[in-house]
């Protein structure tokens, strides 16, 4: 077909929902780049903004129709729910301590859920977040688009295959500097939610950037987190949550390690890292040089592995789009969740079993996980670092 594409029977691009994103946000933006990228979805109707005029002039400038442009989300899900033509999929790009309403409003009307992270703020709105999936029978992805990128998934394949050997020591850091000074002082709109205890939840830097570092940390090792001893502190002068987290790391078979996740340390812009060491070599990968991952067995030299060169995992290739040489980087990591959505629900439409390569997008369960490691150390802070375990959660 010349403009739609034809996916496996589904004549169409995927209809798409978007809550929050609308003009002057930062990440609705970076959702409508990733899900256009790969043509598979449309955005075609929205709740843009709680603030009714801004609402109507992002829903014109995304050129969404006036009658799809909705005052709020619960209204939104009833009413798409309802049409012929209604919504696959929503995405949910609000502060934190809504995504729990709204998501549970489009699961009642049975539509899938794309959410941006952290997935709650609480155990409580996560585990009845874990049940609502289970009852819908829909599709919840979460956004940990670090996840997205060829060479992350490589290192997983990797560790996965023994090539390290078992893991020992796990080293996470994800360090900015742009809250340094008090810019929520100024109205910045960012830094003013992301400050904010009421919507941002009771973490800071820790569930801005820690919960990425967490999810990495167990999408590569295959290990989870079991307990940790936190250190949270909020440098600038009345600040009500951490602009600083320094979190040591029990895992599941013995492995050990460091998070670090900070937003006022000076020459930083986006240092996401992780380093796994095991019995017999090790991995390093660094977000601001995504398309190389570092390879050293013990006693050789180290190897630098290339996104798009030949002998990667088929878990690096799929998740691969231009030739070596050419790099790929943010944007497109994000696309790479859009795209295995979009699979995955083009399997459900046409009653078929998706491409396994298409199911490593975090889920549910991986957003309970988050909002139990911002829990527990939350936790372990205010009892001066004490180790603490991470509470069950279901599933």
């Amino acid at each position: 077909m010349s403009v739609q594409q034809c996916f496996a029977g589904v004549s169409r691009r995927l209809r798409l929902g978007m809550v929050g994103g609308g003009e002057g946000a930062f990440i609705g933006a970076v959702h409508r780049l990733a899900a256009r990228l790969d043509d598979r979805w449309e955005l075609v109707a929205g709740a843009f903004s709680r603030d009714a005029d801004r609402g109507r002039r992002s829903a014109a400038a995304l050129h969404v129709a006036p009658d799809r442009a909705y005052a709020d989300a619960e209204l939104m899900a009833r009413a798409e729910a309802a049409r012929d033509d209604g919504i696959d999929a929503v995405a949910i790009v609000t502060p934190n301590a809504s995504h729990h309403a709204i998501a549970r409003a489009f699961l009642d009307a049975g539509i899938h859920v794309i959410c941006d992270k952290p997935m709650t703020t609480t155990m409580d709105h996560a585990h009845n977040l874990v049940r609502a999936v289970a009852a819908s029978g829909r599709i919840f992805a979460l956004t940990h688009n670090y996840t997205g990128y060829p060479m992350v998934r490589q290192a997983r394949a990797m560790v996965a295959d023994g090539a390290i050997g078992a893991v020992r020591v796990v080293q996470v850091e994800y360090p900015q500097d742009w809250l340094t000074t008090p810019i929520e002082e100024t109205g910045q709109k960012q830094a003013a939610w992301r400050l904010d205890p009421a919507q941002a939840g009771p973490a800071g830097s820790l569930g801005d950037l820690g919960t990425h570092a967490h999810n990495i940390a167990e999408f590569v090792t295959g290990l989870a987190v079991e307990s940790v001893a936190a250190q949270l502190t909020a440098f600038v002068p009345g600040r009500r949550v951490d602009d600083d987290a320094q979190v040591l790391l029990r895992f599941g078979g013995g492995a050990r390690g460091m998070l670090w996740a900070s937003q006022i340390v000076p020459g930083n812009a986006n240092a996401l890292r992780l380093r796994v060491y095991g019995e017999t070599g090790g991995l390093d990968w660094a977000q601001e040089q995504p398309n190389e991952l570092r390879f050293t067995r013990l006693g050789e030299a180290p190897r630098i592995l290339a996104r798009g060169a030949g002998g990667l995992s088929p878990a690096a290739a799929h998740a691969t789009r231009i030739p070596v040489g050419h790099p790929e980087g943010y944007i497109e990591a994000f696309a790479q969740l859009y795209r295995d959505i979009a699979d995955q629900i083009t399997a459900r439409i046409n009653g078929s079993a998706p491409d396994p390569a298409t199911l490593l997008v975090p889920g549910v369960t991986d957003g309970a996980r988050g909002v139990a490691f911002v829990t527990a150390a939350v936790a372990s802070s205010g009892a001066d670092g004490a180790w603490t375990q991470l509470p069950p959660v279901l599933g």
